[in-house]
């Protein structure tokens, strides 16, 4: 009867092992899902800091492009204005001087 004993230990002893293995695998497969859930919403966060990044950019270029041109565009005005300015200082330097010379 004692062999009968030590079977049923064994066997309560390896049903407790089968049982703690089965929780430590259960465990181990609950904390790799929330460890991949948690990589996903990190990753996902961090997608959205790059694509706000990007926008960013995107917009200070777009903004930086515009005052650009339209300081170029001034630029070339104001040169067109003092050209036509000297221009015509030009012509009426001539003009003064044709007069004089009729006089």
């Amino acid at each position: 009867m004692t062999h009968d004993t030590d079977t049923e230990i064994d066997d309560a002893d390896e049903v407790r092992d089968l049982e703690a293995e089965a929780k430590a695998k259960a465990e181990n497969r609950a904390e790799r899902a929330e460890r991949a859930e948690r990589m996903a919403r990190e990753g996902a966060q961090a997608m959205a800091e790059h694509h706000a990044q990007i926008k960013a950019v995107d917009e200070r270029t777009t903004r930086l492009r515009a005052l650009r041109l339209a300081k170029e565009a001034a630029d070339a005005q104001a040169k067109a204005a003092e050209e036509a300015a000297k221009a015509e200082a030009k012509a009426a330097k001539a003009s003064a001087k044709k007069s004089a010379r009729k006089a």
